[in-house]
């Protein structure tokens, strides 16, 4: 079991444009199918508001609640928000805030012997990163440059605290796996 960070970026290290949207990744047609597999190893994930609130505008969830269960099934998610959000119909949801570390306990409780998804963003994998609760990041090099955006990690990980463990290409991505030490 591991905690993993598995997402996409651009080649200046952006993972959602300054609109916070997705759709620059949504521009390259010629995609593998990297994410059934690994999805099948997730029983728990978490993700931060942003990340939530675009799934729900880009996906129209709240209108078609079976969009997520075709892609995550009923995996328990947990959602990092000071805010009231509204919740996906018939979706395992729990809406927290504040420290990782307990949140983190609980995902593990639920995953069973099955991988943590950190789903996204950038600040909320720094806190699982800062509690030591960072065990991977696979990234997906997506052939684009944003010039600003969201960070793909805003924390300072040292190369003595990251690890390569593979790279690997599929079609225009550069799929680079990096194991994640302790402080």
């Amino acid at each position: 079991m591991a905690t993993r960070y598995y997402t996409a970026t651009s080649i200046d290290g952006f993972i959602a444009d300054e609109r916070n949207s997705l759709d620059w990744l949504f521009e390259v047609t010629d995609r593998d199918d990297r994410f059934g597999p690994f999805i099948a190893q997730v029983g728990a994930m978490a993700m931060g508001s942003t990340t939530y609130e675009w799934m729900l505008d880009h996906e129209k969830l709240l209108e078609n609640p079976s969009k997520w269960q075709e892609w995550y099934g009923d995996r328990p998610t947990w959602v990092f928000t000071h805010r009231d959000l509204p919740t996906i119909p018939g979706v395992n949801l729990t809406f927290v805030s504040g420290d990782v570390r307990p949140v983190h306990a609980a995902m593990t409780a639920a995953a069973g012997d099955r991988d943590i998804w950190l789903v996204g963003g950038g600040e909320l994998v720094g806190a699982f990163a800062d509690a030591n609760l960072l065990d991977e990041i696979i990234l997906g090099v997506t052939p684009v440059t944003l010039g600003a955006g969201a960070p793909l990690l805003p924390r300072r990980l040292t190369s003595r605290r990251l690890a390569l463990t593979a790279v690997e290409q599929v079609g225009p991505f550069a799929y680079l796996t990096y194991a994640v030490a302790g402080q």
